[in-house]
């Protein structure tokens, strides 16, 4: 609430109540939340450019801090974003200050990248102890061609 302090008014001791709202501290607080979610929003993604497959499956709700282990089109793994060779990849997930072989590893592979060699990181994982593995795909509509019609006979 403000206060009008004016001259030449007859009663001293009573000051006039001003009506009009200081918006300027909510426009503060307002614009220092934008800067910290500018911030920190590119902070909680992966940005290691990897062409994942499109799938039709529900989307799954993703944990506030997830494990990303990235195979890229020339096999080099990642985790995060930061490479690791095959050899060193569970003993870099155990190094982790998070290492828990209970929490969920979301795999993210090439599109490029051959059936074998993804299986080849699985083993390794599964090797490890990380049995909780997710595979990532982008959403996607179903093809067409790729979808058997329903009154035809399935060979």
């Amino acid at each position: 609430m403000g206060v009008s302090l004016s001259e030449g008014s007859d009663d001293d001791d009573d000051f006039a109540e001003s009506h009009e709202i200081n918006v300027t501290p909510f426009i503060d607080v307002i614009l220092v939340l934008l800067i910290i979610f500018m911030v920190a929003a590119p902070l909680s993604t992966v940005d290691l450019p990897i062409d994942l497959p499109t799938s039709t499956a529900t989307p799954q709700k993703k944990p506030d801090k997830p494990t990303y282990v990235s195979i890229k089109s020339d096999l080099a793994v990642a985790i995060g974003e930061n490479m690791v060779k095959r050899v060193d990849l569970v003993r870099s997930l155990d190094a982790m200050p998070d290492s828990n072989k209970e929490r969920a590893i979301f795999l993210r592979a090439d599109r490029a990248v051959p059936y074998g060699d993804m299986m080849d990181v699985l083993e390794l994982l599964r090797a490890g102890g990380y049995t909780k593995l997710k595979l990532v795909t982008l959403e996607g509509v179903p093809d067409a061609s790729a979808v058997p019609p329903a009154d035809k006979p399935k060979p």
